[in-house]
């Protein structure tokens, strides 16, 4: 082994220490925990002025990911843009509360990327990872006894729920998200989510080798921020701020730009603001609140995968968990405003939402609607009424919006628009929850999505197809890729839920089909997820799931299935309608099923971790999908100790 020259460099055995005394007191040594007095010698052991240390504490906690150079350039890479430049962001942050006599404290928890990870063994990690990373960063919050209030810095799609949800646990402390921002677009290219679709688009013949490697290489057009589309990340941003988490206009903010940066700073102030005024994380999360978000939700015509997170957010918090029911009534009052990508009608990018104004200038039409409670708290110590007050009479908002058109020659009221000009713009309602024989407990499509060529006047969409069934999506996408799919099939991807992968997104499969010329006219049905930035007739989240018994589990290719989905109603069915040369009906596809077994290839996957496995056996016995894939301690040990005494074990 070769040794480097080191000779000439001394090794030293001890140093003087820090200069200076700590601050304490006779009385706080007599009381004061040996903690906290260890911890001020750690402090000044960092380097900090021992004459400070009294000052009050706050926590940065962010989700950074890789290592930077001090030029951006980048020493080791991170895993996603999303969380690239968050370090940028704790900087900020530490300086302002550094300024306003704070000592801030930083920790990370980093996250994956669900882009990265799709296709791959991965994905089996990306909703359980929410969870895990939740608690740990509510084990780091609470690892800091001395902490008055907290910041979480995060952007994408799962760190930013983790983090949502450890602030939303710790109901007696002040905290604030500050979302991570977007990245941008390129001035000649396709944005993030349909570059995942290169693959595809190459193997049938509607992309050359040279289009595909050029389009992929400025796809991330700068490095820091999430997505350029309306996907998970950048829902989860939304609803941080639609819950009240979050300062008025943050989500959505380029990121990296002063804007941003500035944003940073505010929300510091906003905490120390809490901090003194006695204001906590009880005082914001809200069954209102929880409304409230709901309601931006179905106006922004946001991520499904929000289904997955904001239950657990309010499960977190000890709220009322919002069921299918709640979710379908508030589809059904609340208009889609926003035009963004990638449902559209016109595909403007997140950055442009947010020089349109953003989610309040979405929540002034839902307050002249009457669909939100204006009167809740948020982190700012104000109403959301007299937040949103402000914004309407704002500097800030007439500056935007003039950039706007100024950048992009683009009206702002196109992107974010009235009721009235989305009615005449046709703009669909966001989810639809279907059922029928093959999704007993129900299932979702985002059914904005589904393209309106293939919709009837009345906007609805039905399908009536065979079936062809896949137990793996590495199987279906090969088929897509080989051109075994075609025009008026119906795909099933089953066993891929919480039990089989972990819940896995078929992102590759749904983008294949958006940028594929043949795709608006095929069916995607799963016991999965779909990523954010899904399009299409995809409908997800069936329940019971294949491996636990669920019906869809019973499909064979060739099968007769029937979807009808009701745009403008908010209604829809997934049956399963014959097995011959005809279809025949609901009640006879019910029969069929009846008496069938499960799919022979039907399985776990193997490549499944035993960390997964775990995570999909707890999060199962808490109430599964539809609550959100929380851990319900009370409800996990009530099943082990039963579980116990059946056993004989205790």
């Amino acid at each position: 082994m070769r040794e480097d020259s080191e000779k000439s460099s001394p090794i030293h055995t001890a140093a003087a220490g820090p200069s200076g005394v700590l601050p304490i007191t006779g009385e706080m040594l007599r009381n004061a925990p040996s903690g906290e007095l260890f911890g001020m010698s750690q402090n000044t052991g960092m380097g900090w002025d021992p004459n400070l240390l009294n000052q009050r504490q706050y926590l940065i906690l962010g989700t950074m990911g890789g290592i930077r150079r001090e030029d951006g350039t980048p020493l080791a890479l991170g895993y996603h843009t999303g969380h690239w430049e968050i370090g940028l962001m704790m900087e900020e942050i530490a300086a302002e509360i550094t300024e306003k006599q704070g000592i801030p404290f930083a920790g990370y928890v980093s996250d994956p990327c669900d882009g990265r990870s799709q296709g791959t063994t991965g994905m089996f990690d990306s909703l359980p990872y929410r969870n895990d990373a939740a608690i740990v960063m509510r084990r780091l919050i609470r690892s800091l006894p001395t902490r008055k209030g907290v910041l979480g810095v995060a952007t994408c799609d799962k760190g930013l729920p983790a983090m949502m949800l450890a602030l939303a646990g710790m109901h007696d402390l002040p905290g604030i998200i500050v979302p991570g921002g977007v990245s941008l677009p390129p001035i000649h290219g396709e944005d993030a989510g349909k570059i995942q679709s290169i693959g595809a688009r190459y193997s049938n013949g509607d992309l050359s080798l040279e289009e595909a490697a050029d389009l992929g290489c400025r796809a991330c057009a700068t490095p820091g921020g999430g997505c350029q589309f309306l996907g998970t990340a950048a829902t989860a941003q939304v609803i941080a701020e639609a819950l009240g988490m979050s300062v008025p206009h943050s989500a959505l903010a380029p990121s990296g730009q002063p804007v941003w940066k500035n944003m940073g700073r505010q929300s510091a102030r906003a905490l120390l603001h809490m901090d003194h005024s006695g204001i906590v994380m009880r005082d914001i999360l809200t069954d209102q609140a929880i409304a409230n978000a709901m309601a931006v939700h179905a106006a922004f015509g946001g991520s499904t995968n929000l289904l997955l997170h904001l239950p657990a957010i309010a499960h977190a918090a000890g709220l009322h968990i919002p069921t299918v029911e709640d979710w379908n009534e508030v589809n059904r009052k609340v208009p889609r405003l926003v035009s963004v990508l990638p449902n559209g009608p016109i595909p403007h990018t997140t950055v442009r939402v947010f020089l349109a104004g953003g989610v309040p200038e979405v929540m002034l039409h839902l307050r002249r609607l009457g669909l939100i409670d204006d009167s809740v708290l948020t982190v700012t110590g104000r109403t959301l009424g007299e937040n949103l007050d402000w914004w309407e009479t704002s500097q800030r908002r007439i500056d935007m919006r003039n950039r706007l058109r100024e950048a992009d020659g683009v009206d702002p009221d196109s992107v974010i628009m009235s009721p009235q000009e989305a009615k005449r713009q046709g703009m669909a309602s966001t989810m639809t929850f279907p059922t029928g024989n093959l999704a007993p407990e129900g299932a979702v499509i985002k059914s904005a999505a589904i393209d309106p060529t293939v919709l009837t006047s009345e906007g609805i969409y039905r399908h009536v197809g065979r079936v062809k069934v896949f137990t793996a999506e590495k199987d279906a996408i090969r088929s897509i890729k080989d051109g075994l799919i075609h025009a008026g099939d119906i795909l099933a991807i089953i066993g891929r839920g919480p039990s089989g992968t972990g819940m896995e997104e078929t992102y590759q499969l749904t983008s294949a089909l958006k940028h594929l010329p043949f795709g608006k006219q095929v069916t995607l049905i799963t016991d999965a997820r779909f990523s954010g930035v899904s399009t299409g007739a995809c409908i997800g989240h069936i329940g019971p799931e294949a491996l636990v018994g669920g019906p869809l589990g019973r499909l064979r290719d060739n099968d007769w299935v029937e979807v009808i989905v009701d745009t403008i109603k908010l209604e829809g069915s997934v049956n399963l309608v014959g097995e011959g040369e005809q279809p025949q009906s609901q009640e006879e596809g019910a029969r069929i099923l009846a008496y069938r077994t499960p799919h022979p290839f039907l399985a776990v996957d193997p490549g499944l971790p035993d960390d997964t496995r775990l995570w999909a056996a707890l999060q199962a016995v808490s109430g599964g999908t539809w609550q959100g894939c929380v851990y319900d301690t009370d409800r996990i040990i009530a099943a082990l100790e039963a579980g116990q005494k059946a056993l004989g074990w205790k």
